[in-house]
């Protein structure tokens, strides 16, 4: 494994590379409150075949933060990948990309931009969304669930949301995850059945921090569509995200595969295992498809 810093407009981000340096390339990006430790049971799974790129997104891990909340914006979130992309592939190459959560949501909206954003243009081959719907999915899913009378969905989306606007209180989050810690981490493994080992030691940090990505960006409804084939993991017991969410993913991935796990949100730490076959099938599936187009 090597590790790097990179600088990425008004952050450093800490990088991690590791694997098979002749395989595909995937790189995994984490949501909240994480860091990258939350891919420490996937990436084993995923090196014999993989060059595996983990990294610390900004404000989170051993990544700096940005002085102000608006470095948290969508638009600085994407820079930050399209600069890991290219210090792990100057070749002008592509790589699968992978998100959970925050890291998801983030990667949706790179996804979305890709064949405008001369950074990302032909330089993610595939991507497997887990927990983590772009915000212009979950935006229009409510404005049309509306629209077309799906109150129960729209409703039980909104009631598993309600930390959301808790986020949006000013000061009392941040004194909660730092006079609070212990208890919170504790609380937090608890409902989410995980190892409290789960989270690192700047998990106070990557709260507080990771609390600007909930105000710092809003619902979207724009209705963008991606030529990038994505790949949904669905865990159906997440506690945060419905599956009804994804109910016309369609009209913004055309080329889409869906995996139900009957699993809760950190489903990349209660099911590594699932979680690395379904990335593994789907790289394998997406490399074959490439082959075949350069042979023909």
């Amino acid at each position: 494994m090597s590790t790097h810093t990179i600088t990425s407009s008004d952050v450093r981000l800490r990088v991690r590379v590791t694997g098979n340096a002749e395989g595909p390339v995937v790189v995994l990006v984490h949501g909240f409150p994480d860091s990258q430790q939350v891919w420490d049971h996937v990436v084993p799974l995923l090196t014999p075949d993989h060059r595996v790129v983990t990294y610390d997104v900004r404000g989170a891990g051993g990544s700096t933060a940005p002085a102000t909340r608006s470095g948290y914006r969508m638009s600085k979130l994407v820079g930050d990948l399209a600069a890991v992309i290219e210090h792990v592939r100057p070749d002008g190459g592509p790589v699968h990309l992978v998100g959970h959560d925050w890291g998801s949501i983030q990667s949706w909206s790179a996804v979305l931009r890709e064949s405008s954003d001369a950074r990302l243009t032909n330089r993610i081959a595939s991507f497997t969304s887990i927990s983590g719907p772009g915000l212009e999915i979950v935006g229009n899913f409510l404005r049309d669930g509306l629209a077309r009378r799906r109150f129960a969905a729209v409703g039980r989306q909104l009631a598993q949301s309600w930390y959301v606007v808790a986020f949006q209180t000013p000061a009392l989050p941040e004194l909660v995850a730092g006079r609070f810690t212990r208890q919170l981490r504790a609380a937090m493994a608890r409902a989410q059945r995980l190892d409290d080992h789960h989270w690192g030691d700047t998990f106070a940090d990557d709260f507080r921090n990771g609390l600007n990505l909930y105000r710092a960006n809003g619902l979207s409804f724009r209705r963008g569509t991606t030529a990038v084939p994505v790949q949904l993991v669905v865990p159906t017991k997440d506690s945060s995200v419905s599956p009804a969410v994804y109910v016309d993913i369609a009209a913004f991935a055309p080329d889409v595969r869906r995996v139900d796990v009957v699993a809760g949100h950190w489903v990349v730490q209660s099911q590594p295992g699932v979680v690395a076959d379904a990335v593994r099938a789907f790289i394998t599936e997406i490399e074959a498809q490439g082959e075949l187009r350069r042979e023909a």
